[in-house]
């Protein structure tokens, strides 16, 4: 098994973050990697509805896990004392993956891409008094006088997608198979 690659897309509420990760993934797809994703949410993701089969399963019976199958697709609820890291949920559930990019987790030991738009915030989460400038990748950003020592990309620009997909797949945390 092939060792599998690791980038997280970080940034403000409403920066852009899933746009970024979603337009990344499907150009990775396209160049035929087998491409896996990581949501970090902060509270409690409700996928199920109230009075289905699956719903009940897990909150009238309590079920550690719940494997609900259907046509295409396989949803797991599985109950957790604390929030796991995105590597070692990397390894535990995305085995086989070429690159596995992760939504947030911004404190993890990952390369970065930060998606920073004004309207989210007067800064980006760089602070080049706190950060390694060599942890983040990139930064794709509404302003257009904002400059940094690694490569920053305009959303008014057309072709920075290709070169992202590049630098993810070139710059990502590889773990070891």
């Amino acid at each position: 098994m092939a060792a599998t690659r690791m980038m997280s897309i970080i940034g403000r509420k409403n920066a852009g973050k899933t746009t970024l990760l979603v337009a990344l993934a499907a150009e990775l797809v396209r160049r035929k990697f087998r491409v896996m994703t990581i949501k970090h949410g902060t509270h409690a993701a409700d996928t199920d509805q109230r009075g289905k089969d699956s719903w009940r399963h897990w909150h009238e019976g309590h079920a550690e896990r719940v494997l609900m199958e259907g046509p295409g697709q396989r949803v797991l609820w599985e109950r957790t004392e604390q929030e796991s890291d995105p590597i070692a949920l990397t390894r535990r559930y995305l085995g086989g993956a070429d690159i596995v990019l992760v939504e947030g987790f911004k404190a993890a030991p990952l390369p970065k891409i930060e998606v920073y738009r004004l309207a989210a915030g007067p800064d980006p989460l760089f602070d080049p008094a706190i950060h390694d400038p060599g942890d983040w990748v990139a930064m794709v950003t509404d302003h257009t006088k904002y400059r940094a020592d690694f490569p920053v990309f305009r959303f008014s620009d057309t072709a920075w997608l290709v070169t992202i997909a590049n630098l993810a797949w070139d710059r990502a945390k590889i773990l070891p198979p």
